[in-house]
């Protein structure tokens, strides 16, 4: 298993998700990736994206101005 950081900071919506779909393709199931945005929004959008797409939100994190998402590929 191969852990991920992608920093989405300081992008509006829609960028962080496709952003994070980008990095999805580089990655193989069971891999995690954690991304780093100050867009409040993705905290509804990655979770959606992953739902419609079969990956697997671990954890959401809020703190300091910065959302993280941690999911799973699935």
């Amino acid at each position: 298993m191969n852990k991920e950081v992608l920093n989405a900071r300081r992008l509006l919506c829609p960028l962080p998700v496709i952003r994070t779909q980008d990095k999805v393709k580089q990655l193989q199931v069971g891999d995690q990736l954690e991304v780093i945005c100050t867009d409040p929004g993705v905290m509804q959008d990655i979770p959606a994206w992953c739902r419609i797409n079969g990956h697997k939100v671990l954890e959401t994190i809020s703190a300091d101005n910065e959302y993280i998402v941690i999911l799973e590929v699935g």
